[in-house]
Parts: C-alpha cells; sequence; structure tokens
C-alpha cells in the first residue's frame, strides 16, 4: 500500500462497463460530466431520492438513465459511488447491502464523504467490518451551488482526491477507484482515516464553521446592512463559504464532532492569546502571531505549488519543470549571486537564541532558508520580513523556543535537519524533523549517533533516515567527539548541542570543512576556541544578538566562475562574494587548473572575508584534486567536473565518498550525464576521473536528455555544460534549483547563455 501522502500513479484510464452514482448532486454530476468529458464509454447509471434530479442528469447527457430505488439499478453495477450526505450514508449502505448480489461478482464500492471515521462505522455496523472491495475516498472539491444542474466536468482536475484503504483492501479495487478518480484529472493520494480527518477538521471544517459563525453573528446586529454594504474584499473572500449547503455542513459537523471540536479548542486558545495581546497592547505578541500566520501562507503556496492541502501533507510541488540549454553563447558581465545558504540558515538559528533584536541583510530567499525561518516561527520566535534580503530577528534566549504544534518541515534542506537536531536535543520539549521526499531519503545517523553519547534521546526512520524524533527534556554532557568524515553539519549540529550540555564539546576534523557556525557563534558574543583540527566551547553561555551582513554564496557563484572559465572570450566579475577559507576550495582547484581568477576589492563583513571575483577565459588542464581541497569544495563539484569535460588532459577526484549521500550520489549521476553528453570518464568508489576536450576550437562534446534527479545542483551544472556543446542538452527535474539559487535562470540568460524552461505544469 501507498505509504501516508504518497501521490498515486494515474494509471493507463477506466474499465467499468457500468458506474452507478448514488446522489446525483454537484459531487456525483460533476464525477459524471467530468467521465463523459474524459471519453468514458461505458453506462453511467444515477439514483437520487429526487426524480427531478434523474430526469435532468438524464437530459444533461450525464446519465444513460436511474431512477429513486436503489435496488433496481443495482443491477451488473461493476462500481458503484456512494455519493450521499454523511448521515444518510448508514441507510444507504442498508439498502445496498441487500442488494449486492445482484451487482456484477467483481464489484467496486466507494464513497465522496468528507469524514471518513464517520463513514467506516457505518461500514463496520452494517457489514461487520469495511469489506475488501469497498475504497473510501473524499475529492477536494466543491461550490457554493448545489444539485446536478451545478455539475462541472472541470470541478476534480487538479484537485486532490484522498483515499483512506483499509489496510486489507483488495489491490485491484483500489486501482480501479484511483483509475476513476484520475480520469476525472484529479490528483489522487491515500492516507490512513485517522489523519485525514484530523487535517481536514482544521483545514476545511473549521474555517468554514467559523465563517458560518462570523456571517450569522453580524447578520443579527442591528447595523447589518451597513456591515455589508461596506463590507471589503477580505470579508467577502473569507466568508464566501458560508454559503455553502447548510444541511451538508451540518452533517459534516456532527459526524466530525470530536475533530472539530478539537480543532476549535486550538483555535479558541489562539484567539484568547491574540484577545490579551491587544488587550495589553503587547506588540511582539502580535507581530509573532500575524508575521508567522502572513509567511506561513505566503511560504506554503510558494513551496507547495500553491496548494494547502499539500503544506499538510508534505508533498513535494507537482510541476516538473524541464531546461533546454542551446549550445553556445556567452558568458559576461558584473553580477551579484544569492546570499550564502549556509549562514542565511545560522544567522536565524543563533538570532533565535539570542538576547535582543538581530538585523539581517542579504538573507537568501530560498525554500531551504524560507523553511528555517518558519520553524522558528513556529517554536514562538517573532520574525519580520524576509523583504530584499532583509530579516528581524526578535530573539527569545537559550531557553525561550516553545513547543511546536506539529513535526517541523525542512523542506530540502540536510544543513537545516542536521544543525536543527543538535539545537532541538538540547530543548526541553519534543520535537519531529521532517522533510521533502528527497531529504527523507538521506542518512541522519551521522549526527544521531553522536547526539546519543552526549545523552539525546533520538529515534530515527529504517536506516537512520528521517523523520528525527527527538525526546525533550535530555540532560546533554559535553563529550570528545572525533568525526569519522569530515562535515562540516556534524561539527555544527554537536556544537549547537554543546551550547545546552554541561561541561565543554569537542569535535576534531579529519579535514577543514566551513567554520560558519563557529564565526558566528563568536560574533554573537559566544566564545569558540579552536587550536588546529579542534574546536570547542563550554555549555551554558548565552547569545547577545547583533547585525549580520550575508555574503553571496560562493557555492551559488561557482556556477558562473566555471561558466567564464570555460567560454572563450569570458569575461564575468562576481560581487561581495564569502571566501572563507574553509570554502575556498573552488577557487584553489580552478586555480590549480590553470584559470584566470583574480579577488578584488576584499574585505572583512562581520568577521567573513569577502571579495569581488573576476574571472576570464584560459584554457584549464586537467590535475590530480589535491585530498586536503576535497572537503573545502565538497558542494562545488558537480560545476567542477564541467570545468573538467573542458580541460586538456585527465582530471582526478579521490577521496570524494561524501559526495555520493548528498541530495543524490552526485558522483554517479554527474557520470551518468557525462556519458550521454559522450565524455570520457571512470567511475571510481570515492571519485572520477574525467578526461576532457581541452581544445577551444570545438565542441566539448554532444547533446542529450539529462535527469538531475531532482538534484539542482546536478541541474545547474549541466546547464552551463551548454556553453561548449554540439547540441541541445536538455535536463529533466529541474524544480529544485530554487530551493538554493533563485533567479538562477535569469542571471544566466543576462550573462548571456541561452537557457530556457520549457516544462512547468502541474
Amino acid at each position: 500500500m501507498t505509504s501516508v501522502g504518497e501521490k498515486v500513479p494515474a494509471g493507463a484510464g477506466i474499465d467499468e462497463s457500468r458506474l452507478l452514482i448514488v446522489g446525483l448532486g454537484l459531487i456525483g454530476g460533476s464525477l459524471a460530466s467530468a467521465l463523459r468529458a474524459a471519453g468514458f464509454e461505458g453506462q453511467i447509471v444515477g439514483c437520487d431520492p429526487n426524480p427531478d434530479e434523474i430526469a435532468r442528469g438524464i437530459e444533461m447527457g450525464l446519465i444513460d438513465s436511474g431512477g429513486t430505488k436503489l435496488g433496481d439499478q443495482v443491477t451488473d453495477a461493476s462500481l458503484i459511488v456512494l455519493a450521499v450526505p454523511v448521515l444518510a450514508m448508514e441507510t444507504v449502505m442498508r439498502t445496498l447491502a441487500g442488494a449486492l448480489s445482484k451487482a456484477a461478482p467483481d464489484v467496486v464500492i466507494t464513497d465522496v464523504g468528507s469524514t471518513k471515521a464517520a463513514i467506516r462505522a457505518c461500514a463496520e455496523r452494517v457489514f461487520g467490518g469495511v469489506p475488501a472491495n469497498m475504497v473510501l475516498g473524499h475529492p477536494i472539491a466543491g461550490s457554493e451551488k448545489s444539485g446536478v444542474s451545478a455539475a462541472n466536468p472541470d470541478l476534480y482536475r487538479h484537485h486532490k482526491v484522498i483515499l483512506t484503504p483499509e489496510p486489507d483492501v483488495d489491490a485491484a479495487a483500489l486501482a480501479r477507484v484511483s483509475a476513476l478518480w484520475a480520469a476525472c484529472g484529479a490528483d489522487v493520494l491515500e492516507m490512513s482515516v485517522e489523519h485525514h480527518d484530523h487535517v481536514l477538521a482544521r483545514t476545511s471544517h473549521l474555517p468554514h464553521l467559523l465563517a458560518f459563525s462570523l456571517v450569522d453573528t453580524l447578520a443579527r446586529q442591528d447595523d447589518r446592512l451597513d456591515i455589508f454594504r461596506y463590507a471589503a474584499g477580505g470579508f467577502r473572500d473569507f466568508t464566501r463559504i458560508a454559503g455553502s449547503d447548510p444541511v451538508m455542513w451540518r452533517d459534516i459537523f456532527i459526524a466530525n464532532r470530536q475533530a472539530v471540536l478539537s480543532s476549535l479548542d486550538d483555535f479558541e486558545a489562539g484567539l484568547a492569546r491574540l484577545r490579551k495581546a491587544v488587550e495589553q497592547g503587547d506588540s511582539d505578541a502580535l507581530i509573532a502571531t500575524f508575521d508567522r500566520a502572513s509567511h506561513a501562507r505566503h511560504y506554503f503556496d510558494t513551496l507547495l505549488n500553491k496548494t494547502t492541502y499539500q503544506a499538510e501533507y508534505h508533498m513535494q510541488p507537482e510541476g516538473k519543470v524541464t531546461y533546454r540549454v542551446r549550445p553556445g553563447g556567452q558568458a559576461q558581465g558584473r553580477l551579484r549571486v544569492p546570499g550564502d545558504k549556509s549562514m542565511s540558515h545560522r544567522s536565524i538559528m543563533l538570532g533565535a537564541l539570542a538576547d535582543g533584536v538581530t538585523e539581517v541583510k542579504g538573507f537568501l530567499e530560498g525554500e531551504d532558508s524560507l523553511a528555517t525561518l518558519q520553524a522558528f516561527r513556529e517554536m514562538g520566535v517573532a520574525i519580520e520580513g524576509p523583504h530584499q534580503g532583509r530579516v528581524t530577528i526578535h530573539g527569545v534566549g537559550m531557553q525561550g523556543l516553545k513547543a511546536p504544534s506539529g513535526p517541523l518541515y525542512v523542506g530540502n534542506s540536510g544543513t537545516a535537519m542536521r544543525l536543527f537536531a543538535g539545537l532541538l536535543a538540547g530543548q526541553a520539549f519534543d520535537s519531529e524533523l521532517t522533510g521533502d521526499e528527497s531529504l527523507n531519503k538521506r542518512p541522519m545517523a551521522r549526527v544521531a549517533d553522536p547526539l546519543r553519547l552526549m545523552g539525546a534521546t533520538i529515534d530515527t526512520a529504517e536506516g537512520g533516515r528521517p523523520p528525527l524524533n527527538i525526546k525533550g527534556g535530555a540532560a546533554l554532557k559535553g563529550i570528545d567527539y572525533d568525526m569519522p568524515m569530515a562535515s562540516a553539519q556534524v561539527k555544527s549540529c554537536l556544537l549547537l548541542a554543546g551550547l545546552y550540555a554541561e561541561g565543554e564539546t569537542r569535535v576534531r576534523e579529519p579535514a577543514p570543512t566551513r567554520d560558519h557556525t563557529e564565526r558566528m557563534l563568536n560574533g554573537f558574543g559566544y566564545p569558540v576556541s579552536r587550536d588546529g583540527d579542534t574546536c570547542w566551547l563550554q555549555g551554558g553561555g548565552k547569545l547577545t544578538a547583533g547585525p549580520i551582513d550575508v555574503p553571496s554564496d560562493i557555492s551559488s557563484a561557482t556556477f558562473f566562475l566555471v561558466a567564464a572559465a570555460i567560454t572563450p572570450g569570458s569575461d564575468i566579475t562576481l560581487e561581495h562574494v564569502g571566501i572563507n577559507p574553509t570554502r575556498i576550495g573552488v577557487i584553489n582547484i580552478l586555480n590549480l587548473m590553470g584559470a584566470n581568477l583574480a579577488l578584488e576589492n576584499q574585505r572583512e563583513v562581520g568577521g567573513e572575508p569577502v571579495a569581488d571575483i573576476r574571472i576570464r577565459y584560459a584554457p584549464l588542464s586537467g590535475i590530480e584534486i589535491p585530498v586536503d581541497q576535497v572537503p573545502l569544495a565538497i558542494d562545488e563539484f558537480p560545476a567542477l567536473f564541467i570545468a573538467a569535460a573542458n580541460a586538456k588532459g585527465t582530471t582526478r577526484l579521490r577521496g570524494a565518498e561524501e559526495l555520493r549521500v548528498k541530495e543524490s550520489d552526485r558522483i554517479q549521476a554527474m557520470a551518468d550525464g557525462l556519458a550521454i553528453l559522450g565524455v570520457e570518464h571512470t567511475v571510481v568508489a570515492d571519485g572520477i576521473d574525467i578526461t576532457g576536450n581541452g581544445d577551444d576550437q570545438v565542441a566539448s562534446y554532444g547533446g542529450g536528455r539529462i535527469d538531475s534527479l531532482g538534484d539542482h545542483r546536478i541541474a545547474m551544472a549541466f546547464a552551463i555544460a551548454g556553453l561548449r556543446a554540439s547540441d541541445d542538452i536538455v535536463i529533466d527535474d529541474c524544480a529544485n534549483v530554487a530551493t538554493s539559487f533563485p533567479g538562477f535562470v535569469d542571471l544566466v540568460t543576462r550573462v548571456g547563455m541561452a537557457l530556457s524552461v520549457e516544462g512547468v505544469h502541474g
């Protein structure tokens, strides 16, 4: 069975001989209309207590025949859809049970009710359990209009249909119901009955209850005519759903009583907090609530394809993005790439834990960084922005975070998940960390294991993967930890846990890694010491707020550095780039390959070294990449592989096992793409050999279709490869580029590359 919230494949279509729709109102009528529009060739039969609805359905061409007696319509039905009010469901099921012997031998039953526990209970009372051929479902679609006359063939298109099958459901029955809805253009999902009712009570039932209550309250006031006459658009938008079918919603509220009451309790508690803040003039509390809500709405819309249900179900955006890069093009200009993602994450984390207000400039407004922002809002931190890279964080102090109401979702960001694990290990409350489909496949044992040595209680999914469940209230103790593999994320995780640990936390790294956490902690007044390959701090201190100016991200700049390095006649200057000594592996490696690269206007901003980087074309040569540079350029290797494919001779990389556990296996993913382009290479366990062209008079390789595997760095690396290709390079699954590099397409076209976005849908 598909896991909770997982999208179900649409299938090839439906093959039902006789479809019976019981209840020919808006939902049932629209189902018939959608199937007709999709070319369904079987019979569609309707049953409704109102003969006028049956007559109207026949007149509209939605059904072939029908009647008011269910027993008369069941004959030879292969699929029966119960589209009746929830409170009428048990009566209908009893009538159906007595007539099922007339149906086709392989008949399948499904429904459209919005309260699945109540309907499951009906089936248990009528049938003694949910039959294996019954698949409970709920289309998330509707209208203020009712009746078969309002039938709309597009009602379900690009809407969710949630199926809540029982564990012993017949697989063929489930597939047939999935195919039914997919044929209507719906996106079919599965989840448990309990999770469905919990989520719908909050995202659908509660808003309807509030809209009905507000309109009713205002309608009973003496000045109601003026209230309604001068109501603004916001009032109309919010109360639109109060025009829905009162009988249907009465039934829903009664059938889903407990879940609705629970969500109403939560809402009333929040309303009480707001009332208190208004009474006391508590501006911090008001901005915390309003900003959290405002950005939750904006963030979830952007991140999750503008569908509120996706936010609840933690699904990937459905839209597929394809890049097409035409061969040739230029690499000219002066530009500033987005802010450093690593520092953007850390600025929010430390600003939230600091005493005072932290002002951040240059914040990366990508999805990963926004996920970190939102997570802290959910833990009670008031955050203003982001607006044009500016964020204001009202710190709550080391002990000021509050328990979130549910799992903290960090999108595609391994950095956020690993750093959060350390920070949350020291909190008094329980927490859960989860991410998107890609992140939830990545290993987290490398942080969970040492945190357990410090005394943390952390449970992971199979294979040490997310979600991470962290038990609050642990008494952490400092440890001396020798990292088996160089990783800034692991080091930072342990240092953040060390803030809450008794005694000293020491971390030794086998090779240098980025030191943003140490620098920023010192910048916030929390001393971190270093001696050689070891850094350490003492637990129990505090952070003091201060301004942060986030430099441009050298990882993002790398794609333009390589673009200029491989393209004859190129000249690019990248402004305000962070050149932290633990991050300049890409600069060192390009210099070793013979790149014409210069650092200009070097300066220090907030403890971080910054420079403008100018790079012009010069022929590159293959090299053996020094092992000590590998951890300093670990995120930049996809782009460096493209540099190697254009260099004279062979470039050899070893000691890069870490690349195999990034957003994808980056060694294999790049090798597969290089093979498609015709680049000579040899893959080994910890690296790759790439033999480049080295002749700037001819194209270095061909074109082809590349699967980026949803990895933004793979996608961007092959995008810049187009500068030296002989044919188009088409790159699939590029939606995650926005995760780390918003504005990438605009910038590459600005400097002269011929890149177009072809496939955005969903």
